[in-house]
């Protein structure tokens, strides 16, 4: 096992108990990013060359799988800040060596949506906007918004010290609510040239499978991180039904139930499925990525479409948790109902929606897809 995986177990009792801490700050507070930091989660992607772990894909989601069955804000969080440097890697060489001169530790928050502008200037662009859903950004060093350049110039983000945005206070949801993802804002700033960056078309500057195709590995990332919501709903499940947990007008203890029995079974193997899925999946792409970078394309479509999978699959797990629970479940101090809260707001992620499973279809009948559906 690495250490960085056997870090986030050794972990995992100490995030559980400070779940209800994060949901009332809607953000991680310093002490525990210190911690997160400090056990290397941040850096376990960050290339050895640079101080960092360096890690294959289908162990650094192990790590987000596991905080996230403990945490999921923390899996979130975590998942969002080590994604840094596969996001710095579309920059010039030279300014990713300048990034991380400091320390490997470095986290960037921001927002993927095209929207903001940037207006060309001599030496770089003029940038304004307003990004939804910066997980992280209380934290973060640097913020990153995805700007529209100007007619037929498409797009490039932007990238600028923490210090030069400003946090907009609205992240009042449903769940995942220590993920901090407020609305980032960017007013008026000179933006070197040499830090912005083609997020969708870009093409790495760090050598190693870690950073070819960046954009598939975080839709992986991501379903590693909703297996691991939907684990500790069901370990949390099994905990409530083994400690004696009997229903008002129920027959028999909830252990004993032949219905409850069933659906358990159910769902446990649903999400082996799911998991199961996601590992060939992210087998495949490290494979492409370390032998045959040219096939990636064919498979974006399918890696796309797991990720819709995987979430109704996990989905499925936490509703038949939360249902088998009883009333005890609709509890803000319940585990089961912190999850059945976070695992409905990450369905909402658009790289999890439904439409990707119709791109995959497209693609199997040879129609040309993208990053559409």
């Amino acid at each position: 096992m690495h250490e960085v995986l056997r870090r986030a177990a050794e972990l995992a009792p100490s995030l559980q108990a400070r779940a209800a801490e994060l949901d009332a700050a809607r953000q991680l507070p310093a002490d525990l990013v210190g911690e997160l930091r400090s056990a290397g989660f941040f850096r376990m992607f960050v290339p050895r060359s640079h101080g960092g772990h360096e890690l294959d894909l289908r162990t650094g989601m192990a790590v987000l799988e596991t905080l996230a069955a403990a945490e999921p804000a923390v899996g979130w969080t975590v998942m969002i800040g080590s994604e840094t440097p596969q996001l710095l890697a579309f920059l010039d060489r030279e300014t990713f060596d300048k990034m991380y001169a400091a320390g490997p530790d470095v986290i960037v928050a921001g927002g993927f949506n095209a929207q903001g502008t940037a207006k060309p200037t001599a030496d770089g662009f003029q940038v304004d906007g307003r990004w939804a859903f910066g997980s992280g950004c209380t934290h973060a060093d640097w913020i990153f918004g995805n700007c529209l350049v100007g007619p037929g110039d498409g797009m490039r983000s932007a990238l600028v010290p923490a210090s030069q945005a400003r946090i907009v206070d609205t992240w009042k949801v449903l769940g995942l609510l220590g993920t901090g993802s407020h609305d980032v804002e960017i007013n008026d700033v000179h933006v070197p040239a040499e830090h912005t960056f083609d997020l969708f078309g870009g093409v790495s500057s760090i050598p190693g499978p870690g950073f070819i195709a960046p954009l598939m590995h975080f839709v992986l990332h991501l379903g590693a991180v909703a297996v691991g919501i939907a684990q500790g709903t069901l370990d949390a499940t099994v905990a409530l039904a083994t400690s004696g947990k009997q229903r008002l007008y129920a027959r028999a203890r909830l252990a004993d139930s032949q219905l409850f029995q069933v659906n358990l079974g159910r769902a446990d193997l649903t999400l082996r499925a799911a998991r199961a899925l996601l590992a060939s999946t992210a087998d495949e792409v490290w494979a492409l990525c370390s032998t045959d970078p040219a096939g990636l394309a064919a498979a974006g479509p399918r890696v796309s479409a797991t990720l819709s999978w995987v979430t109704e699959a996990a989905l499925s797990t936490v509703d038949t948790c939360y249902r088998a629970a009883g009333g005890q479940a609709a509890r803000d101090t319940s585990p089961i109902q912190r999850r059945f809260r976070d695992m409905h707001t990450f369905s909402q992620h658009a790289a999890a929606a439904e439409g990707w499973l119709g791109g995959h279809g497209s693609a199997l009948l040879g129609e040309a897809g993208g990053l559409s559906y």
